[in-house]
C-alpha cells in the first residue's frame, strides 16, 4: 500500500474547487489542505507537502496588479517543482505552470468552452490506457507554449497545447478532468458571460445536456493520479 500523502490545493475562486480529486483523496486516505488566494490566505512551507494542485481561475498569469498574491504563488510553484515535488496545475494552474517553467502564455486564437475532443500527440505513462482521442470539458482564453524538456501529450483542433509533462512529476491540463455535476453548475452560473455561442464556445443548453461525460472525465483523472502515484 502507498504511503498518505500531504496534498496541497491552490484555489483562486471559489467555484472552482477540487471536483472529483477530493473524492479520491479522502478513498485513497490521503491529507488535504488549501490556500485560498480569494480569502485571507497563508502559504504552507515547500517541505511539509509531497503534492500540489493548482486550479483554474478565470484571471490571466499576467494579471499581477489586480491579483497581488500571484506573485507569491509562481514562487511557490517553482519552488514546489525545484524541490520535486509532484505539481499538477489544471486550466489556470497550466498555465501558472508553463509559465514559471519559461514558457509564454498568451491568449489562444479562440476560446474553447464546453465538450470538446482532444487527441493524444504523445504516449505517456500519466496517460496509460487512454484513447487516442475523448471528449473533455474545456473553458479557457489563453494557452501556452511548451516549457522546454517537457512531453506534448494532447492537442485539440482549437488549441494545439493541450496538456504537457515536465520531469515526470510536474503536469499541466487545460481542461477540467474533475469536474462533477456540482461544480459544472458552479462554472456556469458563474461564467454566463462567456457563453457567447459560437463555433467553439457552446451554449449553456449545450453543456449541461451533455453531463454523460462526467463519468468518463472522471474517471480518467483517477487513472492520471493514480498512475502519478506510480510514476
Amino acid at each position: 500500500m502507498s504511503k498518505s500523502l500531504n496534498i496541497h490545493t491552490f484555489l483562486h475562486v471559489n467555484f472552482e474547487g477540487l471536483g472529483c480529486i477530493e473524492q479520491w483523496i479522502a478513498q485513497n486516505g490521503h491529507f488535504s489542505t488549501f490556500t485560498r488566494f480569494y480569502k485571507d490566505y497563508q502559504l504552507p512551507r515547500v517541505e511539509d507537502i509531497d503534492w500540489l494542485i493548482v486550479m483554474g481561475g478565470p484571471m490571466s498569469v499576467t494579471d499581477e496588479q489586480k491579483y497581488p498574491w500571484l506573485v507569491q504563488e509562481k514562487e511557490f510553484i517553482k519552488n514546489a517543482i525545484n524541490n520535486h515535488k509532484t505539481v499538477i496545475g489544471i486550466c489556470l494552474g497550466s498555465q501558472l505552470i508553463a509559465e514559471v517553467l519559461g514558457a509564454k502564455v498568451y491568449p489562444n486564437k479562440q476560446k474553447e468552452i464546453g465538450w470538446m475532443n482532444v487527441q493524444l500527440v504523445n504516449s505517456s505513462a500519466v496517460l496509460d490506457g487512454f484513447e487516442d482521442k475523448f471528449a473533455v470539458f474545456q473553458w479557457h482564453g489563453d494557452t501556452f507554449d511548451l516549457p522546454d524538456e517537457s512531453t506534448h501529450l494532447l492537442q485539440s483542433s482549437v488549441c494545439k497545447n493541450q496538456a504537457f509533462l515536465y520531469n515526470n512529476q510536474v503536469l499541466g491540463l487545460q481542461f477540467h478532468l474533475e469536474v462533477t455535476e456540482e461544480s459544472l453548475n458552479l462554472m456556469v452560473e458563474n461564467g454566463r458571460d462567456e457563453l457567447v455561442q459560437s463555433e467553439t464556445v457552446q451554449s449553456e443548453t449545450a453543456i449541461l445536456e451533455q453531463k454523460n461525460f462526467l463519468k468518463s472525465n472522471n474517471d480518467k483523472m483517477f487513472q492520471i493520479l493514480n498512475n502519478l502515484i506510480r510514476q
